[in-house]
């Protein structure tokens, strides 16, 4: 059993921390024998928890949007996707966001499925909407957020244009507003 914090997290953090700096000074395609000596930990240790550069660079931007926005349970599910929104958009806006995002996308392709990482970034999101529903609330579907409100932020970084502020409440009632009547709140 894992424990949270402890050496097993220090290391997790070292190492994503790593990627994200050598990126950041455009060291895009660093190998895991770099990225494990500027950590501070043998590339062994890397191998064995992530297995890839990939699979590493999956899991550093999934931690990263967890942590940098969390969907919230606010008792309502325009303010919980609000917060989510609001998080990714922060998220987008910063450098190390947008790098990390863009190495993501252009380190995956279409042959590769990062279905484990993305699958748990999705059931926090069905989880959300899942609560709503309980709460007696329409909502959408998870490809409907992914479609109305996470692609539109993704697209603008990974084709450079600006994420303005507000742009994740504009989508997230572009959202609700579309559906059709009883799916939406």
């Amino acid at each position: 059993m894992t424990r949270p914090g402890g050496r097993s997290a220090r290391v997790r953090d070292a190492v994503h921390d790593a990627v994200v700096d050598l990126l950041v000074i455009g060291e895009i395609n660093a190998a895991i024998p770099k990225i494990a000596e500027k950590a501070g930990v043998n590339p062994t240790s890397v191998y064995r928890r992530w297995g890839s550069r990939e699979q590493l660079l999956l899991d550093a931007a999934v931690t990263r949007l967890r942590a940098t926005s969390p969907i919230p349970d606010t008792g309502s599910l325009r303010e919980d996707l609000l917060g989510w929104a609001e998080g990714v958009e922060r998220s987008m806006c910063d450098p190390r966001g947008q790098i990390l995002l863009r190495a993501l996308v252009a380190t995956l392709g279409p042959e590769k499925e990062p279905l484990e990482h993305l699958r748990a970034r999705g059931e926090d999101l069905q989880a959300a909407l899942d609560r709503a529903t309980a709460r007696g609330e329409p909502a959408p579907s998870v490809e409907d957020v992914l479609d109305f409100v996470l692609a539109p932020l993704y697209l603008r970084v990974l084709f450079r244009r600006p994420v303005e502020p507000g742009t994740g409440a504009l989508l997230v009632d572009r959202l609700l507003s579309s559906l059709p009547a009883g799916r939406g709140g």
